[in-house]
């Protein structure tokens, strides 16, 4: 995509939680944004589909890359799959429309944009190359070495997401952000997003949570919606949970290996 940027908002993992996203969308920074990248995992979760006609009704502003949540979905409607690791997975992929089915299904990995004072910055949803493999704040020197592997000279800054935990750090001279998830953060409650350009800054969108949850209870079908949203919302799964059982599986040597899924773990990670 040509052009430069001055101001892109990044939100990722919205994970179907529709007032998180109406929160985020009001933010003054959001909406005066020159574009809004969405950062993949946008619809597994209570209003799938409601969340998914917000943001297209944002027009081209609005720019999309899908999570190996919203191709689990996919995969599940059309057969290809008979279950989903994430327990609402398959209530959220049948309260899609088949014409959002189509839509989620021809989402890119990946996405380049040129963005003032970062240069070209790669958007995708865990890794460039895979959208469920595991990179943290605290990973190795070597690991940030194999997901780099064949990414271009000219990308020097790599925003993510997937693991629900905002950070900013180096790796091997490349800036790599993850903004949070907006929908199911882990270690602090609030909608977490970033903003580029010409530095980076994260945010977090505070709003009414017991009133969110009121409504997830008032307005989902799936019969673990209370639990599911007084867990996620609250932020219960605290950081250091998370990173304990996201570190099994980014590859360091601790002899136990990467492992698959989105870290839908017993515990509710």
């Amino acid at each position: 995509m040509s052009g430069e940027y001055a101001r892109v908002a990044v939100l990722s993992d919205i994970h179907g939680v529709l007032p998180a996203l109406e929160a985020v969308l009001a933010e003054p920074d959001v909406a005066a944004a020159d574009r809004v990248v969405l950062t993949g995992d946008i619809t597994a979760g209570p209003h799938s589909a409601e969340v998914l006609d917000l943001l297209r009704a944002q027009g081209g502003r609005v720019l999309w890359v899908g999570g190996n949540a919203d191709r689990e979905l996919v995969e599940y409607r059309r057969g290809a799959r008979t279950d989903i690791p994430d327990p609402i997975g398959p209530y959220a992929a049948d309260a899609l429309r088949p014409e959002q089915v189509d839509f989620l299904e021809g989402l890119p990995n990946t996405l380049t944009l040129t963005v003032r004072g970062l240069g070209e910055v790669l958007f995708c949803h865990a890794t460039p190359r895979d959208d469920e493999e595991v990179v943290l704040v605290d990973s190795r020197p070597a690991r940030w070495t194999e997901v780099f592997e064949d990414l271009p000279d000219a990308v020097r800054t790599v925003v993510c997401g997937h693991t629900h935990m905002p950070y900013v750090r180096l790796a091997h001279g490349r800036l790599v952000v993850n903004p949070g998830s907006v929908g199911m953060p882990y270690g602090r409650v609030g909608a977490h997003w970033c903003l580029l350009g010409p530095g980076v800054e994260l945010r977090v969108t505070p709003y009414d949570i017991p009133a969110a949850v009121a409504r997830l209870v008032a307005e989902c079908g799936y019969p673990g919606i209370a639990d599911w949203a007084d867990t996620y919302l609250h932020a219960r799964v605290t950081d250091t949970e998370a990173l304990e059982v996201f570190g099994r599986r980014d590859g360091r040597a601790d002899g136990r290996g990467e492992g698959q899924g989105d870290g839908q773990e017993p515990s509710g990670i």
